[in-house]
């Protein structure tokens, strides 16, 4: 089975969220047990398993996420990447259908290369601040917000741009403050330079200490940033030791996001299911 490693959000190799993508030849998955086995030992935030589905349903392929440690309900960068190796090895075309756990969701890829993600708008809820996050972040927290089940993480707006890029938390203290992690925010210290607000990802509770980009993220940044920017279209900047970048277009119920995706390993998985 071919498996490849994609970098996503990002228009070059290194950077943005690797993902491991396997397209699966079945018309079903494998033993989830498997599939965890493989998640660890590719031992990237997520890696995405799909297989196609029948003509005529509501979607064309089914689509699953596993961190090294556990599945997720929702990823944004693992569905960029599997719709990324859809296209670029002629395996679809235009906009592909995927069904979640999260529900049904879809990736349209443009002349220029780049893909767009439709998802959920995550129905933000401003929550009184959580003792002791402030100082698992080691940081002042000026507001925290839920993100809602499917994504389940806390967003917490700090001071300023600078704020979170010296973020240095207590990666375990942040365990307890949210049921997948915490999404530290600010506005961009000069949107001049090409984005309008930055975020880190914290998800310790699924086996990843700092996310480098995390799509699924920006479905509640984007909403969160629009009511206070006023502006329905935005782009964020994921600002991780690897950083990268996802436009975000806010339609209602809907979030757009996009970014662009490389394919930066391309190999043969031997152990069969």
């Amino acid at each position: 089975m071919r498996m490849r490693i994609v970098d996503a959000f990002t228009d070059r190799p290194f950077a943005g969220n690797p993902a491991g993508v396997l397209l699966l030849d079945s018309d079903r998955f494998p033993e989830d047990s498997w599939l965890q086995h493989v998640a660890r030992e590719v031992n990237h935030a997520e890696t995405a398993f799909a297989h196609p589905l029948p003509a005529g349903g509501e979607a064309d392929w089914a689509l699953r996420w596993f961190t090294p440690a556990t599945e997720v309900d929702m990823c944004g960068h693992a569905t960029l990447a599997t719709a990324h190796v859809l296209h670029t090895t002629g395996t679809a075309t235009g906009t592909v259908r995927f069904a979640a756990r999260c529900g049904v969701l879809s990736a349209t890829a443009d002349e220029s290369g780049t893909i767009t993600l439709d998802f959920p708008t995550a129905p933000l809820a401003q929550v009184e601040i959580p003792d002791g996050v402030a100082e698992a972040l080691g940081a002042e927290v000026l507001s925290a917000h839920d993100t809602g089940p499917h994504i389940g993480d806390l967003l917490v707006e700090l001071a300023d741009e600078n704020a979170v890029r010296s973020l240095a938390p207590d990666i375990r203290a942040l365990v307890a403050h949210s049921e997948r992690g915490i999404v530290a925010t600010a506005a961009a210290e000069d949107p001049a330079n090409g984005y309008d607000f930055v975020s880190r990802c914290f998800f310790p509770r699924v086996g990843i200490d700092e996310d480098p980009v995390t799509g699924s993220a920006h479905s509640a940044l984007a909403p969160f940033w629009s009511a206070r920017l006023g502006r329905a279209e935005l782009t964020g900047l994921q600002a991780s030791a690897r950083t990268g970048l996802v436009r975000t277009s806010l339609r209602g119920e809907r979030t757009l996001l996009t970014g662009h995706a490389v394919t930066v390993i391309d190999g043969e998985l031997l152990s069969a299911p």
